[in-house]
């Protein structure tokens, strides 16, 4: 790929797009020519890369001609829709969307898991579900040092995670309970400030919600571990940016706490904060804004056999969304 690389945003006024758009010029990706696209109430709006301000376009079947590179964060059926005729323009996808997950023959990638993944692309690279990126940066080290055998993890995710319009709904509650006004929610079922809900996607009917199953499901396919199970319980809490999530993990082998921290200490993308006695352990709220992922609380499980319990937390925005397409687009 050349050193001026033509590259495209779809779905740029967004949470993610716009975060994208920050990680490319804070990485100084080779950006030679950036086009900006979204939906039509969108076009027109003007956004900000290396000092020049760039017109929103919108969206539609001829808008990547000359696209090297398509960063795409606009939802499953945008990326069903348009991935394939960017592909055949010629560009390479990196879609944040669940749309392609799945597909045998789209690889799904955390670079610093399988990076070599990528070569196998047809056009297609797909970015995993957040919340199951943030925990596999501090599970894939330790599933190397012991073997991974299951999981059972409680996520604790901001409202970034839904987008733009959820951040603004808990800032917006926020304001009207302090100042004694009535509750007003349009994108939760639920009041979100002051609150927690256990629903994080549809639910299936086997009870679990669609976002509990891609921990197990996208973790196979990143880990290349067919035999991985997850047991989930994802849980929406009124934290702006950057999700959390509770892991308990039984490994195949014995596992020493030493040993432990040293497989994660050396993992890229990770730093342990792990001194209960100074009060140091992760938090969203230190995590907002870091590239890194950051796990603690690790302690022997005192339930499961070759057990390890430990807390990750991670920037939604970022490792679970916005920077793990661009790392990607480096590799390219």
């Amino acid at each position: 790929m050349s050193r001026n690389v033509h590259v495209a945003i779809v779905g740029a006024t967004g949470a993610v797009g716009v975060e994208m758009l920050k990680v490319l010029e804070r990485r100084n990706f080779p950006v030679g020519k950036m086009t900006l696209l979204a939906s039509a109430k969108s076009a027109g709006r003007r956004l900000t890369f290396k000092g020049e301000e760039i017109e929103v376009q919108t969206l539609g079947e001829n808008s990547f001609h000359g696209v090297d590179v398509a960063l795409f964060s606009a939802g499953g059926s945008i990326s069903k829709a348009f991935a394939p005729l960017a592909v055949q323009s010629g560009a390479i996808v990196v879609d944040n969307s669940s749309a392609f997950r799945m597909d045998e023959h789209v690889p799904l990638v955390v670079p610093e898991i399988n990076a070599a993944d990528i070569k196998l692309s047809r056009g297609i690279i797909a970015n995993p579900n957040c919340t199951t990126a943030i925990t596999l940066m501090a599970l894939w080290p330790l599933h190397q040092a012991f073997g991974v055998k299951r999981v059972f993890a409680a996520s604790y995710q901001a409202v970034s995670g839904t987008g733009a319009q959820a951040i603004e709904e808990l800032r917006n509650q926020v304001d009207a309970i302090v100042a004694g006004r009535p509750v007003e929610r349009h994108v939760y079922p639920h009041q979100i400030a002051f609150n927690v809900l256990p629903h994080v996607d549809s639910f299936l009917e086997t009870g679990y919600t669609k976002e509990e199953m891609k921990m197990e499901n996208e973790g196979r396919r990143i880990m290349h571990h067919g035999s991985f199970r997850a047991s989930v319980t994802c849980v929406r809490v009124p934290v702006y940016r950057a999700h959390s999530v509770a892991v308990n993990a039984e490994f195949e082998r014995p596992v020493s706490l030493e040993a432990a921290r040293a497989a994660l200490a050396s993992a890229p993308g990770l730093q342990v904060v792990d001194d209960p006695a100074r009060n140091l352990y992760p938090l969203p709220l230190e995590c907002a804004g870091q590239d890194d992922c950051h796990v603690g609380r690790l302690r022997l499980d005192c339930a499961l056999d070759n057990g390890l319990a430990f807390w990750v937390a991670g920037d939604q925005l970022l490792k679970g969304a916005a920077l793990n397409a661009v790392q990607i687009a480096e590799y390219l």
